[in-house]
């Protein structure tokens, strides 16, 4: 019951600087998963229903790749990553940096309608919704600020 003879009830455990920082690491790891998968599937249906038989196999491998691969980095240190490319902390910070750059183009879209020579609509040419424009530049800010909250989270003191 959470209760012993002597001290009364239990107390919650109390989590060091290091555990809340890997803590929200994971948390971005998870929320840019969903972020990927959401583009992945967005890019898969518009280029099902409006770019058909334009696209490569390749260009949905690599995004398939991104959208599993960035959280894989993400969710704890990888010894071999930080020795040879970039910290976990400079990566999460770089990708927070391009995924609200991301946000603040789609949102660009969503208030001026896509521009139908680089994006055509559904429905040949007609403007996307402006509708589904927020919502994934409400999921991409979501995920940026995700990864910005562990990017620029405390650092544990050395021991």
């Amino acid at each position: 019951m959470g209760l012993t003879a002597a001290t009364g009830p239990a107390l919650p455990a109390i989590r060091t600087t290091a555990q809340m920082t890997e803590a929200k690491f994971r948390q971005a790891a998870w929320t840019y998963f969903v972020y990927g998968v959401i583009y992945w599937v967005t890019a898969l249906s518009l280029q099902l229903r409006v770019f058909v038989a334009r696209g490569s196999v390749f260009w949905f491998a690599i995004g398939a790749l991104i959208a599993v691969g960035f959280p894989w980095l993400l969710a704890r240190r990888r010894a071999w990553f930080e020795r040879w490319v970039l910290s976990r902390r400079d990566f999460a910070r770089i990708v927070a940096v391009l995924v609200a750059v991301r946000a603040l183009l789609v949102a660009r879209i969503a208030i001026k309608g896509a521009e139908t020579l680089r994006m055509p609509g559904i429905g040949g040419g007609v403007p996307t919704d402006p509708a589904g424009a927020w919502v994934m530049t409400l999921v991409a800010l979501a995920t940026a600020v995700m990864l910005a909250r562990a990017a620029w989270a405390p650092e544990a003191a050395a021991e």
